[in-house]
């Protein structure tokens, strides 16, 4: 007998198989949004650095400022693609799965 009772999931839950399964879904779909997040907004930073860039005119600053946005945007859109990159390499040293990290998996009673 559970002296605590039951707790039933939010309707939203059920989508994403409910239960203990649910979080390490959930917490895909943020990990890969936030993975296109950075992507769309690299995107966007490369097209305002390049408008910079072409209107600057000849304008040292303006010029070196673009060249150290489209410099920013590479290396963080690096630093996202990379971080799945080890995330699997980890997974493929520790677990002998690439997908252990990526694909979270919780085990409870």
């Amino acid at each position: 007998m559970n002296p605590f009772g039951t707790i039933a999931p939010p309707p939203g839950v059920a989508s994403f198989g409910g239960g203990l399964g649910g979080l390490p879904a959930f917490l895909n779909v943020i990990f890969k949004t936030l993975i296109m997040i950075a992507g769309v907004y690299t995107l966007l930073n490369f097209v305002f650095a390049g408008y910079t860039f072409l209107s600057g005119a000849g304008d040292p600053k303006k010029i070196q400022d673009s060249w150290a946005k489209i410099w920013q945007s590479i290396i963080g859109l690096t630093v996202a693609a990379g971080s799945f990159v080890l995330a699997a390499l980890l997974g493929l040293l520790l677990f002998r799965d690439s997908n252990a990290i990526l694909q979270l998996r919780i085990f409870g009673p």
